[in-house]
């Protein structure tokens, strides 16, 4: 089997990887899991903004690594609460454990009598790319914008997805197809821009292969 160019995905979320690597497959580059580096660190996600973070995360590891290193981060952001859960999105309801669950139930009883009218949200995510030495190649944030139900819908997705809705479809992403969220999501619009990136980094054979 021929070896192809890859970088370092910088995050121990399985669900997101999984979404990342559908979307950028086509450039044949492969988004390889920290689980395949024994000596990746845990970087402490302290940052304000979802730039911080995912620029943070992205230079650690790389710097630990000497790898080219992606990172992101994501959430969902309530106008009505604020911008919350915005960077805490993952750690809501506690740090231990964290659980889509409870981050959902959380949510809801926020919003308990608030109407549909007033909670618009978005979902984030930021997404940072470094060489080796930790110098930003790429760094970009996109949006999926939508509004937060009175109760969850639907099974697919994961962490605030159920809850989630896209108005336009009159559905969650807890609802929708996999296939779709590809499409519209915040992670998604974000990988569709750092894609061709990667095309070109592969095509200057600046990227390690795997």
């Amino acid at each position: 089997m021929s070896q192809r160019p890859y970088v370092v995905f910088g995050t121990s979320n399985r669900n997101k990887a999984i979404e990342a690597t559908r979307v950028v497959a086509a450039s044949g580059v492969v988004l390889r899991p920290l689980s395949d580096f024994p000596n990746a660190i845990d970087v402490v996600e302290d940052g304000q903004t979802f730039a911080d973070n995912a620029r943070k995360k992205a230079i650690e590891q790389a710097l630990c690594l000497h790898e080219w290193t992606l990172a992101e981060d994501s959430g969902v952001c309530v106008n009505y609460l604020d911008g919350a859960p915005g960077v805490h999105s993952a750690r809501f309801a506690g740090e231990d454990p964290r659980d889509d669950k409870r981050n959902n139930q959380k949510l809801i009883e926020l919003l308990q009598g608030v109407p549909l009218e007033k909670r618009n949200a978005h979902y984030a995510c930021h997404m940072t790319l470094v060489d080796p030495n930790g110098t930003i190649v790429f760094d970009v944030e996109e949006y999926c914008r939508g509004r937060i139900l009175l109760q969850e819908h639907g099974q697919n997705g994961f962490g605030y997805d159920p809850l989630f809705e896209i108005v336009e479809y009159h559905r969650t992403f807890g609802e929708l197809s996999p296939s779709i969220k590809a499409v519209i999501s915040h992670r998604a619009r974000a990988t569709r821009r750092l894609a061709p990136v990667l095309v070109q980094l592969a095509r200057q054979n600046v990227l390690p292969l795997f």
